[in-house]
């Protein structure tokens, strides 16, 4: 962080831990509730299953309008109003006695969507040269929080019932809004910036884009199969034996296994490896963990070693897809390609509740491995005809004045020029934003000559 002014480095802490709390609210359940859940009154696996996956489902519908209003209404306030619904989520389906109870509760968690909010208000408060970075560490803080999530469910499961897990995850989101109040900065000003926010009018083509729909697709399948998987593991587990109290050692050394596949990998594709091949390998890594939990006997090391694979791919693909939208989104579109990449992220979450649950009554536990390790090669051919991504990065540059005034009405003519330097390969400019947002090849740039564009 030491190029953070001290306002960023306190943004990028602040943030990272609301995010990361809040995306506890998900996670901490899944290795818990298909075995508590079925002491709930009315309590089915596809009920079960949609009380998981509900969450998503809201998440996906009010990501976007979420991040609408806070252009008009400011980020904190939004993000509080998202944080007191999520906590009166979490208390309805802490007092709940019923499945149908927990479904609601669950519903009402996943419609504080603060997530994209979230992150317009880090673009806020962060120099544009900061906010790749200040991204990262967001997305960093997801993932440790998954990997905590797993670890401490089971932890909890041993001390707490299912109602005292919630009152924790109530009391978490009250934590993160403490933050929001007292620890992140306020913005000077709203950014409206197109690679950080949605335009409406831009969805209808971003959808039909094919490139970013194989992207959009990859997340959806993904979260898919980790919130299906988790429905099913905890259920697996005690199938083979291996008690409540000790599920979390199994994930704890699947989790530290995990990085022996993801820190190589995720490296070596920056200096040799195809990006394209890497994401071929990891879902055939994927479907190997899935056949490996419906095959193999009940053997301490399978289960452990199944379970790495299955952490270690999934790392893989998490920390791929999002840097894949970001650079394949054409310029000025980055913003909106991150709306609907979210969005199918948490539908994907939904899909995987309801698929896991209904499996788990209709096919049988060992059979639903099968079956989404069987998805997992659906995926292949999605992936099969993606071309391989250019590395170009995301720039925006506020024009000088006397351009905006020269070229009023002809941004086709300043395109073009812009085009002419050196490295630049995209350029997008919007009548009436004083921005050109640009996508350019690092290697090759001439900053001295885009610099005369600027004011």
């Amino acid at each position: 962080m030491s190029a953070f002014t001290s306002q960023e480095r306190r943004t990028a802490i602040a943030l990272s831990l609301v995010y990361a709390t809040r995306m506890m609210g998900l996670f901490l359940l899944l290795p818990v509730i298909s075995i508590l859940g079925q002491d709930l009154s009315g309590a089915t696996p596809i009920l079960i299953g949609l009380a998981v996956g509900i969450y998503g489902l809201f998440q996906a519908l009010l990501q976007i309008p979420y991040g609408l209003m806070s252009d008009r209404f400011g980020r904190k306030p939004m993000i509080l109003i998202g944080i007191v619904v999520f906590v009166f989520g979490s208390v309805v389906a802490a007092i709940a006695d019923s499945i149908t109870g927990v479904i609601v509760g669950r519903a009402l968690q996943g419609a504080g969507a603060i997530s994209a909010v979230v992150m317009a208000l880090a673009a806020d408060l962060t120099r544009d040269s900061q906010r790749t970075k200040i991204m990262a560490i967001i997305g960093a803080s997801i993932g440790a929080s998954f990997m905590l999530s797993i670890i401490i469910g089971p932890i909890l499961m041993t001390t707490f019932s299912l109602s005292g897990i919630f009152y924790c995850i109530a009391g978490l989101g009250i934590f993160s809004a403490l933050l929001v109040l007292f620890a992140v900065p306020n913005p000077k000003k709203i950014e409206r910036d197109r690679d950080i926010t949605v335009v409406l009018k831009e969805l209808p083509t971003l959808l039909f884009n094919r490139d970013l729909l194989r992207l959009d697709l990859g997340i959806l399948l993904l979260h898919l199969l980790i919130t299906a998987s988790f429905v099913c593991i905890p259920l697996r587990l005690l199938e083979l034996g291996v008690l409540p109290e000790a599920h979390w050692t199994i994930y704890l050394k699947a989790a530290f296994g995990s990085l022996l596949i993801l820190l190589p990998l995720v490296g070596v594709v920056e200096r040799k490896w195809s990006v394209k091949w890497l994401m071929m390998l990891s879902i055939v890594g994927l479907a190997t963990s899935e056949f490996a939990l419906g095959f193999m006997n009940s053997d301490y090391w399978i289960i452990v070693f199944s379970i790495t694979l299955f952490f270690g791919f999934f790392s893989v693909l998490e920390a791929l897809l999002p840097s894949l939208v970001s650079r394949t989104a054409p310029a000025a579109t980055r913003g909106t390609a991150m709306g609907i990449y979210s969005s199918s992220q948490f539908l994907g979450a939904f899909l995987g509740g309801v698929l896991g649950g209904w499996m788990i009554g209709e096919v049988g536990l060992l059979k639903s491995h099968v079956v989404l390790g069987l998805l997992c090669l659906v995926w292949i051919p999605i992936i099969w005809h993606m071309r391989e991504p250019i590395k170009l990065k995301n720039r925006r540059i506020l024009l000088d004045a006397t351009l905006q005034s020269n070229y009023a009405g002809m941004p086709a003519d300043l395109r073009e020029r812009l085009l002419s330097v050196p490295g630049v390969r995209e350029v997008s400019i919007i009548p009436g934003d004083p921005m050109a947002y640009l996508k350019v090849d690092a290697r090759e740039l001439d900053e001295q000559q885009l610099v005369t564009f600027g004011q």
